[in-house]
C-alpha cells in the first residue's frame, strides 16, 4: 500500500510564524533547539541543535471534539519546505517508541489500532491500520504523546 504522509499544511505554519494564536489561544513561543530530537512538524526534519524554533500548542483537527487532542509541537522558526511523500523520514526510525493510532471518518480515536512500535516498525504499522476500511487516516505521536505527523492512503 502507499502511504501520504505530509507536514503541517503551509498555510497553518505561515499563520504560527506571523503571530497567529495557537490551540490554546496564545502566540508560539520563540526558543533555542537544545541537543536531542526536535523535530519540525511542518518539514518533518530536525531541528538543529542552538537553530531557533517555535514552540506552540497544536491540535490536528478542525473541530474541536471529545478526541481533538492537542498537545506541544516544534516547528522552524524560518521557512521550510513541507514535507510530502508516500514513505516516512528516514529518522523515524530512530524514534523509538513511537505510538501509532487510527482515526475513523469522525475524527475519532479506533481504540482497536492503538499500537506501542519501534521506530523501525512504524511505516508497516501504519499500511496494516490503513487496511481496514474504518480508519480513514493514521496518527503518528512521540511516546509523550506530542503530534508528529498524519498518513492517509496514497
Amino acid at each position: 500500500m502507499k502511504l501520504k504522509v505530509e507536514g503541517i499544511a503551509h498555510e497553518e505554519v505561515i499563520r504560527i510564524r506571523n503571530g497567529g494564536a495557537d490551540a490554546n489561544g496564545q502566540a508560539a513561543l520563540l526558543q533555542t533547539a537544545g541537543a536531542g530530537a526536535n523535530p519540525c512538524r511542518h518539514c518533518l526534519g530536525l531541528i538543529a541543535e542552538g537553530s531557533p524554533m517555535l514552540v506552540l500548542s497544536y491540535r490536528p483537527f478542525d473541530s474541536v471534539q471529545p478526541y481533538a487532542e492537542t498537545g506541544p509541537i516544534f516547528l522552524h522558526a524560518k521557512s521550510c519546505e513541507r514535507y510530502e511523500s508516500d514513505h516516512l523520514p528516514a529518522w523515524f526510525t530512530h524514534f523509538d517508541p513511537a505510538i501509532v493510532r487510527g482515526y475513523d471518518a469522525n475524527d475519532w480515536i479506533r481504540y482497536e489500532t492503538a499500537r506501542v512500535v519501534k521506530g523501525e516498525e512504524i511505516g508497516a504499522v501504519c499500511e496494516s491500520l490503513l487496511e481496514n476500511p474504518e480508519v480513514a487516516y493514521v496518527h503518528i505521536r512521540s511516546k509523550f504523546n506530542c503530534f508528529q505527523c498524519r498518513v492517509d492512503r496514497a
